[in-house]
C-alpha cells in the first residue's frame, strides 16, 4: 500500500500477523524481497473523532503492517535489495526454508533454541563462536545464567575446553542431568557433564568442591605479584615491593610469599603498610599453600574447569584472576595447554567500566579479547549490568546474546557496544519474557528473537527462598548437608580435599597485630 521503498514497505494484513513475523513479497519475476514487521497498527473510520458522534457507521476496520526490508533472496544467498515492490503485489508468509536462508540459521552446530514464533532451530558456528568472543546480557532473573548454561553445553559437546570464573557457585550443577523441560518440543536428551569444581578458598569456605586452585608461590617476579595487586597500588608501594624481591632473589633461595612479606617489613618507607595488607590479604587465603595446580589440566577438551569463588573476598577475586588468565594466556601462546574458552560471569566485578570500579583482572581479560582468537582462546563475558562492563571487551564480541534488560544506563550502553542497534530492537529487548534472547552476530545476517532451548543438566542458578514454609524447609536442608563429613563431600585425587586441612600456613598476622586484634 501506498509509497513504498527499498527499505521499507506498508502492506495490508489480511489475517494475523504480529511484530517480528517475516513476510515475502516478488522482486520481479522470480526472487524474493524477504522482510521484517516491526510495527502492526489497527485503526477503523468508524470510530474516528470526526465520526464517533455521528449516527452508526458500518465498521471499516483496517490493519497495516509496516515491514522493514533484510534482502532479496537471489540463488540462495541473501542480496542487497535495489528495487521496492510494486504497491499492489500480494503480500506472503515467509516460509520455513525461506527464513533459514535468509537470515542464515542452519549454517551452525550450536543449537541455542527456536526461531520465536516458529519451529525452526536457530544455530550458531562453533569456531567462529569462540574465536570471535561472545557477551551474554541480561537483567537479573531474565534467563542470563540459564542461557549461558545452554551455550556452555552445546560448546562441550563440540570438545571445547572450558574454563569458567564463577563467583556463587552456579555452575557446579552441569555434572547432572535436568529433570524439568520440554525436551520432546526442543529435540533434546536430559545428561550431565565432565565437570570439575576448583576451590581458591580452604575447605572449610568450600566443603563441596572436588579440588583446591593453588599458585605456584616459589621464587614470583616482582612483575607477577604486581598484576594480582589492585589498580589502585601506588608507585612507591610497588618499588618496596621491587626491593624486596631484589634482595631475596640476591641470595639465591627459593622464597616464598611469606618471605616477601618478611623483607617488606624491614623497608623504612610507609608505603610498605598498604602493601604488606595486601600481601597479607593473599598468604591468609592459603592460595599460594600445597601443591600448584597444573595449568594442563584446566583446560581439557569436552570438559569444563570451573573456579569457585564462593568464600574468597571480592577484593582478592580480581587479583586472582589476573594471575590465573596472565598465566594461562601466557602458556597458550606457548602452546604448553590446550585451545578453549575463558567464561567470565559476573563480567562487572572483574572488568568493570572505567568509572565504575577497579579490579586487577581488567588488563589481561582486555588483551585475551583483543589477542585471544590469534592463540586459540575466546572470551564468553556474562554480566547483569551492561553499563558498568568495560566497553573495550563488549565491542570485541562478535556474538551478543541479549535477554531482558531494561535500565536506561544499560540499554544506552548496548546502543554504544552493539552494530546497528535500532530503536525498535532496544523496545523489544525491553519487552522480552524470561528465556527469550535477542541474538545479535555477524553469522545471522539479522537480530532474531530465540526461545532459549531447556538445559540437559541441572540449574543451580534458582533464587533462595526467605518467606514462608519453603524458607524454613531449604534451611533444614542445608543445616543437614552441612552436617555430613567434609571428606565424603570432596573429590578425591592428588589434589583434592582430603588434604585440605593441614594446606594453610599461618601468616605473620600482621593486619591482626596493627589492628589490635
Amino acid at each position: 500500500m501506498g509509497e513504498t521503498s527499498a527499505h521499507e514497505f506498508k502492506f495490508l494484513i489480511a489475517d494475523e500477523a504480529s511484530r517480528g513475523s517475516y513476510v515475502k513479497v516478488k522482486d520481479g519475476s522470480k526472487d524474493w524481497i524477504f522482510a521484517q514487521v516491526v510495527d502492526v497498527t489497527r485503526s477503523n473510520l468508524a470510530y474516528s473523532l470526526n465520526t464517533i458522534d455521528e449516527e452508526k457507521t458500518e465498521a471499516k476496520e483496517r490493519v497495516l503492517g509496516l515491514a522493514r526490508v533484510i534482502g532479496v533472496a537471489s540463488g540462495g544467498r541473501l542480496a542487497m535489495p535495489t528495487n521496492p515492490p510494486r504497491p499492489g503485489d500480494p503480500v506472503l508468509r515467509a516460509d520455513g526454508p525461506l527464513i533459514e536462508m535468509a537470515l542464515g540459521l542452519s549454517k551452525g552446530n550450536l543449537y541455542i533454541g527456536l526461531l520465536d514464533g516458529h519451529d525452526l532451530k536457530v544455530k550458531l558456528e562453533a569456531d567462529s563462536f569462540v574465536q570471535k568472543h561472545c557477551s551474554i546480557l541480561a537483567k537479573t532473573g531474565s534467563g542470563k545464567s540459564y542461557t549461558a548454561a545452554v551455550v556452555l553445553e552445546e560448546l562441550l559437546e563440540k570438545g571445547v575446553a572450558l574454563l569458567i570464573i564463577d563467583p556463587h557457585g552456579e555452575y557446579a550443577s552441569m555434572k547432572q542431568k535436568n529433570a524439568k523441560g520440554e525436551f520432546a518440543k526442543y529435540e533434546v536428551k536430559p545428561r550431565g557433564y565432565d565437570v570439575t569444581v576448583y576451590s581458591p578458598a580452604n575447605q572449610a569456605l568450600a566443603p563441596h568442591a572436588d579440588r583446591f586452585f593453588r599458585f605456584n608461590g616459589k621464587k614470583m617476579t616482582a612483575r607477577e605479584i604486581s598484576a594480582m595487586l589492585p589498580e589502585d597500588v601506588t608507585n612507591s608501594q610497588k618499588g618496596v615491593l621491587y626491593e624486596a624481591i631484589k634482595i631475596l632473589s640476591s641470595d639465591g633461595g627459593d622464597y616464598d610469599l611469606e618471605e616477601v612479606i618478611a623483607q617488606a617489613e624491614k623497608d623504612t618507607s610507609k608505603a610498605k603498610w598498604g602493601l604488606i595488607g595486601h600481601l597479607e590479604a593473599l598468604a591468609e587465603l592459603g592460595i599460594f599453600s600445597g601443591k600448584p595446580t597444573n595449568l594442563g589440566d584446566l583446560l581439557q577438551r569436552g570438559r569444563a574447569s570451573v573456579i569457585e569463588m564462593t568464600g574468597v573476598p571480592p577484593d582478592l577475586q580480581g587479583m586472582i584472576v589476573a594471575k590465573l588468565l596472565s598465566d594461562l594466556f601466557e602458556a597458550r601462546k606457548r602452546g604448553l595447554v590446550n585451545p578453549g574458552m575463558v567464561v567470565v560471569e559476573e563480567a562487572h566485578n572483574y572488568i568493570p567500566e572505567r568509572g565504575s570500579g577497579r579490579a586487577a583482572s581488567t588488563a589481561i581479560i582486555r588483551t585475551i579479547a583483543a589477542e585471544g582468537r590469534k592463540f586459540g582462546l575466546g572470551l564468553l563475558v556474562i554480566s547483569q549490568r551492561p553499563a558498568r562492563v568495560d566497553k573495550n571487551v563488549i565491542s570485541q564480541c562478535n556474538t551478543q546474546i541479549i535477554l531482558r534488560v531494561t535500565n536506561p544506563n544499560d540499554l544506552r550502553a548496548l546502543s554504544k557496544g552493539i552494530e546497528g542497534m535500532s530503536s525498535e530492537l532496544e523496545e523489544d529487548i525491553k519487552r522480552l519474557p524470561p528465556g527469550t534472547a535477542m541474538l545479535v552476530s555477524n553469522e545471522i545476517e539479522h537480530p532474531v528473537t530465540v526461545k532459549v532451548r531447556p538445559r540437559k543438566s541441572r540449574h543451580g542458578g534458582a533464587s533462595t527462598p526467605i518467606v514462608g514454609e519453603r524458607a524454613r524447609a531449604a534451611t533444614k536442608t542445608r543445616a543437614e548437608k552441612g552436617a555430613k563429613p567434609a571428606s565424603s563431600q570432596a573429590g578425591g585425587g592428588e589434589t583434592g580435599l582430603s588434604s585440605g586441612s593441614k594446606e594453610k600456613k599461618e601468616t605473620g598476622g600482621f593486619l591482626r597485630k596493627i589492628l589490635g586484634k
